[in-house]
């Protein structure tokens, strides 16, 4: 049976047509297959990607202001490299699904800018969960855990890394919107981005986005206007001063008998001390709740999951921080015109066994005026104020954020600041502070902290107040910040503490003093390593603290002050972020 089929086979004129066959269609094969494969680059391309104007109006416009667009290397990441899987079988399943997008294209589902913004959030859910569910397998053809260089990546970066690789995480689940406008902020912190669920949030339009950029532009100008009439008229108030002080101290240079009382000690030599650099940054609006919310704050989640501490992020970045909220780019709705973004301090510190003294350095900026304030000043009677806030491990949080743990949004000048009437029939009133506004207090002496703000809920917690049983047993333990500041009028030093709210008396103990010389600030406090009030920090050798300073400079209070990050302070302990050395 074999051999006949064999020989039936093998017949010239059989086996020229089975020849034939084979021949036409291997033939065919190729150009099916090099057609097919033809097409489906055809449509990898960016010209084939936006050659429909719901694409070339709205994301085309937006991705060509980004990184992979353009950039230093000349390296450009197209649409198919973020949006079609390469694996050929993943690559052929990705453009069945395609199909879909031509339904819509028929329907015109979202053929106007209008539409397009009405769907955007539901569209981008459904990208990000095709891009959790392969591990962002399109992010991975150019970028990896291997490839990444952290040596020259800034240090929030490679932290961040490092704690993705440690949790599991994938590229998607914090580099949304890296290619087209920031839909996700639209989200809560309860939301989960890949329910592909249809969500008809949406952000501003361009042109109200545009409106809102000239507004400020035009509140800017006006600003900066005022201020340089402030400062004019500031300068000729000053010119007339001088000059009428100038002919008294004429009138009684006759009458001088007596030298000038000498002035305060300028404390201990601080010879072979090193300093330290702490960078002062503007804070802004930058709230404790803002630090907790991702959408706010992108280390967020960082700081409440994994419990990173500001400085493991942003230390060396303070002063490009500082430049953008002062600026007004985040963080800050009432910029003041000329206001410097940061402050570089020379801190010295020393011991005795008794005191330690602190030397702050710094130079002077001149005057800025701010232009809600009568005469551009804020606090006509203090040039300067410089505060230290103290932690000894008993203050919830304060490790991680220092004096960012009293900070909060609805404190004065703050955006969810509660209004006169609500403050005045808060049973919170009969308890804490309220004179002058909400002032600092910390998370722990209330029993819910807002951060979210969602649902329109303001952010903070003023009026929370734990039991007055509870507040008074905290204060007993000493679970609040220690604080001592220095006011240049008078030289004088105050101190007190923030729990459910800063609560501050002339010190009899702490004494400081102040001078401007050759433009250079200079400011010595010292402090005696004993506690100084109930409850209060006690220096100890063998143990560390946590500290955090504010300079109040140019006339200003409340929140428009320059702050630094967290730091370690302990006694003889030349690991300590400052060490505050015998002398």
């Amino acid at each position: 049976m074999i051999g006949r089929f064999w020989n039936w086979f093998w017949q010239p004129t059989v086996r020229y047509t089975w020849g034939s066959i084979f021949v036409v269609g291997a033939f065919a094969g190729v150009i099916f297959w090099g057609g097919f494969n033809t097409a489906m680059e055809a449509t990898n391309t960016m010209e084939f990607c936006i050659s429909c104007h719901e694409m070339d109006e709205n994301v085309y416009e937006e991705y060509k202001e980004t990184v992979h667009y353009q950039n230093r290397t000349g390296v450009q990441a197209t649409c198919s490299d973020c949006h079609v899987p390469d694996p050929w079988i993943h690559k052929v399943v990705r453009k069945i699904q395609a199909t879909g997008e031509l339904y819509h294209k028929a329907l015109g589902t979202i053929d106007t800018p209008e539409k397009f913004e009405d769907k955007r959030l539901t569209l981008a859910k459904s990208v990000w969960r095709a891009m959790k569910q392969t591990d962002s397998r399109e992010c991975r053809n150019c970028h990896s855990w291997e490839a990444m260089k952290t040596g020259i990546q800034k240090r929030r970066a490679t932290k961040r890394h490092k704690d993705a690789q440690a949790e599991g995480l994938t590229c998607i689940d914090c580099h949304k919107g890296i290619a087209h406008r920031a839909v996700h902020k639209l989200l809560g912190e309860d939301d989960d981005p890949y329910d592909g669920k249809p969500d008809s949030r949406r952000l501003i339009s361009k042109a109200e986005e545009a409106a809102i950029k000239a507004k400020k532009a035009a509140e800017a100008a006006a600003a900066k206007k005022a201020a340089e009439e402030a400062a004019k008229k500031a300068a000729e108030e000053a010119a007339a001063k001088k000059a009428a002080e100038a002919a008294k101290a004429a009138e009684m240079a006759k009458a001088a008998s007596a030298p000038a009382a000498a002035p305060a000690s300028a404390g201990p030599d601080m010879t072979g001390v090193e300093p330290v650099d702490v960078t002062m940054l503007y804070p802004g609006q930058a709230s404790l709740e803002w630090v907790l919310k991702g959408s706010d704050h992108g280390g967020g989640r960082a700081v409440r999951r994994i419990g990173d501490r500001c400085q493991e992020c942003h230390k060396g970045e303070q002063a490009d921080m500082g430049k953008k909220i002062v600026g007004g780019e985040k963080a800050e709705a009432t910029p003041i015109p000329g206001k410097r973004g940061s402050i570089k301090v020379a801190l010295q510190a020393v011991h005795d066994g008794t005191n330690m003294t602190l030397k702050f350095q710094w130079p002077d900026a001149g005057h800025t005026p701010a232009p809600f304030a009568d005469g551009g000043k804020m606090d006509p009677d203090n040039q300067i104020k410089l505060a230290v806030m103290v932690d000894d491990g008993k203050v919830e949080d304060a490790e991680q954020l220092g004096c960012w743990v009293t900070c909060h949004h609805d404190s004065r000048y703050m955006p969810d600041a509660p209004k006169p009437d609500a403050i005045s029939a808060s049973e919170a009133a009969k308890i804490i502070d309220v004179t002058d506004g909400v002032s600092k207090y910390t998370k722990g002496s209330r029993t819910k902290l807002e951060y979210k703000g969602k649902n329109g809920k303001p952010r903070g917690a003023w009026d929370k107040l734990i039991d007055k049983a509870d507040l008074d047993a905290k204060h007993a333990e000493g679970a609040f910040m220690d604080l001592f500041r220095y006011k240049s009028k008078d030289n004088k030093v105050d101190e007190g503490l923030v729990m459910a709210d800063r609560k501050m008396h002339d010190s009899k103990e702490i004494t400081g003093i102040g001078t401007l010389e050759n433009g250079t600030w200079t400011v010595v406090l010292t402090r005696p390593l004993a506690a100084t009030q109930p409850g209060g920090v006690t220096f100890e050798p063998g143990k560390t603290y946590t500290v955090g300073f504010a300079i109040h400079d140019d006339y200003t209070t409340a929140r428009f002050h320059h702050v630094s990050l967290e730091y370690r302070l302990a006694l003889d302990n030349p690991e300590a972020e400052i060490n505050v050395v015998k002398k």
